[in-house]
């Protein structure tokens, strides 16, 4: 099964549109947790990931003519069906608001490291949280995978090692613990 996943992972990285690809680099990725509060308890929305089989956040590469914001808000679309209108941001309620000759965009809830699966490639990934109380006015763009899911708190604790990554699911947790009530919510 190790051969199988290293085997994928490798047909992933080749198939990326990675700027950075010589062994140790690093790619840098903008990625969205999306939260439903239309939903009985508030629900974090994934999709699973077509090649790497787990579920993961909606996201992907910051191209070299993007800023960060700019990646996540296209991959919200392409990924989740979503407007960046449909989505109110969550960001610290202490955070710096201005800055004098620069573009200030929002915090993130996080900036991490990690290796894409079992390559010699590394993925720098900013992070940010949305909530939204509304089903996606788009669709899914071809090519994309539709196998979206909601899951609880609690749905999101019991999911067993090896359908989510673990780093992703620390996040959701965060995002379900912490940020829905400790964050502002900002349009």
């Amino acid at each position: 099964m190790l051969a199988t996943q290293t085997v994928l992972a490798m047909c992933y990285y080749l198939d990326m549109a990675h700027i950075h690809a010589k062994p140790g680099q690093h790619d840098f990725t903008a990625s969205a947790f999306i939260v439903r509060l239309d939903t009985p308890k508030p629900s974090l929305m994934l999709h699973m990931h077509k090649k790497l089989h787990k579920y993961l956040q909606f996201g992907g590469h910051v191209e070299l003519h993007e800023t960060p914001w700019q990646a996540v808000t296209h991959e919200i679309a392409e990924e989740s069906g979503y407007d960046i209108t449909q989505l109110k941001l969550l960001q610290p309620q202490v955070r710096l608001k201005k800055l004098t000759d620069a573009v200030l965009h929002p915090q993130p809830i996080y900036l991490q490291t990690h290796q894409f699966a079992d390559t010699d490639h590394y993925h720098t990934d900013v992070a940010f949280a949305f909530v939204t109380s509304e089903e996606p006015s788009g669709s899914i763009h071809a090519g994309e995978s539709a196998d979206i899911r909601l899951f609880t708190l609690d749905e999101l604790k019991a999911m067993p090692v090896g359908q989510i990554a673990e780093n992703v699911r620390d996040t959701g947790i965060f995002v379900l613990e912490e940020c829905l009530e400790h964050w502002q919510v900002v349009q």
